[in-house]
């Protein structure tokens, strides 16, 4: 049995349940996995994998531990994952403390985090309700402070084969390292390179594994400063070995051992791993339920963070001017509130933001290209029913919509985009006539878009877009 502390689940439970609209059992189903999940499973929670395996939606899934963290039942966390090992190289509580660059001692690779591809959101429940051994990673054996506390354990070399399998086939010692003290770990190697690595601080070292195999072990000296590893010797034979760590460091360390063999070393690109769908950093900022809920979150204003795809979609009002001069400032700001609040719900439904508006114009963002259109196409379809109910006046719109990389900012306090990819988007929906959406061809090209427009007219054309060398074909969508 678990403990669980009852009053402030029952509190925070309320809270959440009060939130929002939930669809049947949903309540019910984020309760036992509080109560009854085992610590693992309460660990790093990936609410699509929760949404997969308890048949909810994954929209409503990320809504509900997004409440949840905003009533203290879970804490999120910005996860920094290498690519090519699923290692977790580091945590962050905040969006503002993210780093733009990661290093991975273990693969020996450094790169920029991409949003969309570097950072999982997840969350962990909180140790003020129940409390799990990873709230203090100090207390973890060796075994699960590697395995469970600093690697994804579904990342997956081509072929379906569990990356942590072969890694762990490969490993020839696994030990924490305290502070002032030497550790001997003894083992076999084979051809290739010995590595090391502290998963915590990514310091690493390797030493070839090359010549006659050794009868007798060979003794390798390393010491550690809590910065640098710095063996003795820059090769051994294969055969035994003696690794002794002599550690200076004020603090304790970690030290992971594999032997990776000749044909993995001769790799010059090795392969990124699939991993099951999850929550990226993208992903959530183009939520409208954390930008609600979390509107502290900042990107540190000195850098911005960059993102590999975006979606953006533009609207404007058409004739906004003279409407104003027909009905008086009062009544067309209120006409245009109630267009706005039409474009905000249907965003949303589509898993998109507003990220802002601009006098009339609206620019939203969503993640996957297939939302931004499905958006377009039913936010023409809700105003169009407007317009039916409400007669004259009429709220006539113009949408253009681009995808691409893009970087995240905050601009006058708000989470915001930069870059080509934004400015090509305005200029796409500067083409668009009266209850019209114009796409660029990227996003036309995206994988489902064409198939999302099968029973519409569409014309395509060529049109210049400043900054844009040369013409670009431009796809408007002029009925359906």
């Amino acid at each position: 049995m678990h403990h669980v502390q009852e009053r402030l689940l029952e509190s925070k439970m309320t809270e959440v349940e009060q939130a929002r609209a939930w669809s049947p059992r949903v309540i019910s189903k984020f309760e036992t996995l509080i109560r009854s999940g085992d610590d693992l499973s309460l660990y790093r929670v990936n609410p699509l994998t929760f949404a997969r395996d308890r048949a909810i939606s994954e929209a409503e899934s990320i809504d509900l531990f997004l409440y949840a963290t905003r009533s203290g039942l879970f804490d999120m966390s910005w996860d920094v994952v290498c690519p090519q090992s699923g290692m977790v190289l580091d945590s962050f509580g905040a969006l503002r403390t993210l780093k733009t660059h990661y290093v991975c001692g273990l693969c020996d690779v450094t790169g920029d985090t991409d949003l969309d591809d570097f950072i999982e959101v997840s969350f962990t429940v909180s140790p003020q309700l129940r409390r799990l051994p990873f709230h203090d990673p100090g207390s973890l054996s060796v075994e699960d402070f590697h395995w469970k506390a600093r690697f994804l354990s579904d990342g997956r070399l081509p072929g379906q084969v569990r990356f942590l399998d072969v890694l762990q086939g490969l490993v020839r010692g696994i030990s924490f390292l305290p502070s002032g003290s030497t550790m001997a770990l003894r083992s076999e190697l084979g051809p290739g390179v010995l590595a090391g690595v502290n998963v915590e601080t990514q310091a690493s070292f390797a030493v070839h594994v090359v010549g006659q195999p050794a009868t007798a072990p060979t003794r390798l000296p390393i010491k550690y400063d809590g910065r640098l590893f710095s063996p003795s010797l820059s090769a051994v034979p294969p055969g035994p070995i003696v690794v002794e760590v002599e550690s200076s460091s004020a603090t304790r360390g970690s030290l992971l051992l594999i032997n990776w063999p000749p044909e993995i070393v001769a790799q010059t690109v090795k392969p990124a791993l699939d991993f099951d769908p999850y929550l990226s950093g993208g992903m959530l900022l183009a939520r409208q339920t954390f930008r609600r809920l979390f509107r502290s979150e900042r990107v540190d204003e000195k850098e911005g963070l960059g993102i590999r795809q975006v979606t953006l979609l533009f609207t404007d009002l058409k004739g906004s001017t003279a409407m104003y001069e027909r009905l008086g400032d009062l009544n067309a700001y209120a006409l245009v509130r109630e267009h706005f609040a039409l474009l905000a719900a249907t965003v949303q439904e589509h898993s998109g933001a507003i990220v802002k508006t601009i006098g009339d114009a609206v620019m939203a963002v969503f993640s996957r290209p297939t939302d931004a259109v499905s958006a377009a196409l039913h936010i023409l379809g809700s105003i169009e029913r407007y317009n039916a109910e409400h007669g004259d006046p009429s709220i006539i719109l113009k949408l253009g919509a681009h995808c691409g990389p893009s970087i995240a900012v905050t601009l006058n306090e708000n989470l915001d985009y930069f870059g080509q990819t934004v400015n090509v988007a305005a200029r796409v929906q500067a083409l668009a006539d009266a209850g019209e959406i114009c796409l660029s061809e990227a996003l036309y090209s995206a994988p489902g878009v064409s198939q999302l427009l099968d029973s519409h007219k569409i014309i395509a054309f060529d049109a210049p877009l400043r900054g844009v060398a040369g013409s670009a074909c431009v796809y408007r969508v002029v009925g359906g």
